[in-house]
């Protein structure tokens, strides 16, 4: 099996601020919400996540050395949220792009949550979700 030509310096961070591993339709639920009903309840969210990766130096080795383990990923995603007590949408967004960040070594993540319960019956249809973009050098 040949291996593939390395990208130039010049590229390579090209390439990790394009390449992406998805992980899409995570659904928790959680305790969400500002209304008093809401504290008494555990509500389902729906969380996608794009995370930053050099897909390249992956595909010449063929191998997991290097590659985003998104199985980790995601059952890290799931502990944080099922434990969360949060009342906002977009502090959760905030805490699993902070958590994802520091302990899988990533450049950046986009984080979309959705919270399909959060409108009234009569607006049945009606998706209400945020989206963030982080990198890992606002962390600090």
């Amino acid at each position: 099996m040949s291996s593939l030509p390395m990208p130039t310096a010049s590229s390579a961070q090209s390439l990790v601020d394009a390449d992406t591993v998805h992980l899409k339709n995570i659904q928790v639920d959680t305790l969400i919400g500002i209304y008093d009903w809401e504290r008494g309840i555990r509500q389902k969210v729906v969380i996608d996540l794009e995370m930053g990766t050099d897909n390249w130096a992956v595909a010449s080795t063929d191998s997991l050395e290097g590659a985003v383990d998104y199985d980790a990923v995601c059952r890290r995603v799931i502990k944080l949220v099922q434990a969360a007590e949060f009342r906002m949408i977009e502090t959760l967004a905030e805490r699993i792009a902070d958590c994802v960040l520091a302990e899988f070594n990533l450049p950046w993540i986009s984080v979309h949550v959705a919270k399909p319960g959060a409108t009234p019956g009569d607006l049945q249809g009606v998706k209400v979700g945020v989206s963030i973009f982080r990198r890992a050098e606002e962390l600090n």
